[in-house]
């Protein structure tokens, strides 16, 4: 009994270890973002520089957004959704990021390049 729980403490810990390397590679090693891409609907509607301070209210037929791209970072800070959680998202910068808000059919992403 006492081998089985160590052999599963062992386990955990590998897997930790090997989920925090993960992490720290693909924070140290993905390239900064050049552009916001903003998709309503499965539609591009807007492509911002993300080196150039706005602010922006995305609107759709479902509700609005408040967009806001400051220091190189995008940020969702206000929504009409029930639930919010686009507005709990951290701010992106890296190529790949997103923040999606489900209820208003919208999806904030970076990219790089054009």
């Amino acid at each position: 009994m006492k081998n089985t729980k160590r052999n599963d403490i062992i386990l955990v810990l590998i897997l930790l270890v090997s989920a925090l390397l993960v992490w720290l590679c693909f924070s140290l090693f993905s390239p900064a973002g050049d552009y916001v891409v903003v998709n309503v609907d499965g539609k591009e509607t807007a492509r911002y520089p993300i080196s150039e301070d706005k602010e922006v209210r995305l609107e759709s037929e479902n509700g609005y957004n408040i967009l806001i791209i400051k220091d190189g970072k995008a940020d969702v800070t206000d929504a009409s959704c029930p639930d919010g959680l686009c507005v709990d998202f951290h701010p992106i910068s890296k190529d790949g990021e997103t923040i999606v808000c489900l209820p208003n059919k919208t999806v904030v992403s970076v990219e790089a390049g054009e």
